[in-house]
């Protein structure tokens, strides 16, 4: 007889087949449909969109997507928002996508509870309200109301579906602290160079001076690379301009943006 754990043998192979197992193809209709409807997905190059076909496929095949509170989406809509998902991958790989399994979809801004215990012991609590949120190894969620906002206006600097995507990234080498995963080198100058931007920013911030740049990105490291990634992705000139290290890595980390070719438009 064989011994127990030998048993189990058979279905974690069968597991493991079902999972290498390529995902099912995006009907083309649909894919180019679904292109000419968002902006950063239409200004790919053809080579760069296919890519980000597979990784749609793959985000489609692994990841639930749960639309509640009424709301309803049908298969271009799912589609649009699993490619949104995956163009932070572009260079990345479907690796970007381990270490959770859902996509939740709220119809407009949604509240989260949150609670604190402060130094004296007393315990706070307050409602958030969010357009977007990513749990270190929970779910993704996001506003679709926000989600076609961005797609409304896309090179206004804001983008939720990376911006969050951007923390599913961070999160991967075990810390959310705004460095992805990156070989020793790179992740030395990274480091080095993100935190030097990050403070004159957020010195710029706290003296009560204009920022072209969303003054989120000083609340905390992980969110200035959010943010920057947003507007790498929509606004890549104007990162350029503010920041030009943080821009350099990016379009390293990233590829180039969908809008590299485009002029800047001035805030």
């Amino acid at each position: 007889m064989a011994p127990p754990a030998a048993r189990y043998v058979p279905l974690i192979q069968s597991f493991l087949r079902r999972w290498r197992r390529p995902p099912p193809s995006i009907d083309e209709t649909l894919w180019r449909s679904t292109c000419q409807a968002c902006p950063w997905l239409h200004a790919l190059d053809a080579t760069r969109q296919e890519r980000l076909r597979g990784l749609a496929a793959h985000f489609l095949h692994r990841k639930a997507i749960t639309p509640v509170a009424g709301l309803v989406l049908d298969e271009g809509q799912r589609l649009l928002l699993a490619a949104l998902c995956c163009l932070p991958l572009l260079e990345f790989g479907e690796q970007g996508l381990l270490g959770w399994s859902e996509l939740v979809v709220y119809p407009d801004a949604f509240r989260v509870r949150r609670n604190h215990v402060d130094a004296a012991g007393v315990l706070h609590e307050w409602d958030d309200e969010l357009i977007g949120e990513a749990w270190d190894s929970g779910p993704l969620l996001l506003s679709w109301a926000d989600v076609q906002a961005d797609i409304a206006d896309p090179q206004a600097g804001f983008c939720v579906a990376v911006h969050e995507m951007a923390h599913k990234i961070d999160v991967l080498d075990g810390a959310l602290d705004g460095t992805p995963p990156l070989p020793r080198d790179w992740q030395r100058q990274w480091a080095r160079d993100f935190q030097r931007s990050y403070d004159a920013f957020c010195a710029r911030v706290d003296a009560g001076r204009d920022t072209a740049i969303d003054p989120y990105a000083a609340e905390a490291p992980e969110e200035f690379f959010a943010v920057a990634t947003e507007y790498h992705f929509s606004a890549p000139h104007l990162l350029e301009r503010d920041m030009p290290e943080v821009a350099a890595h990016l379009r390293r980390f990233y590829g180039p943006s969908p809008f590299a070719g485009q002029a800047l438009q001035q805030p």
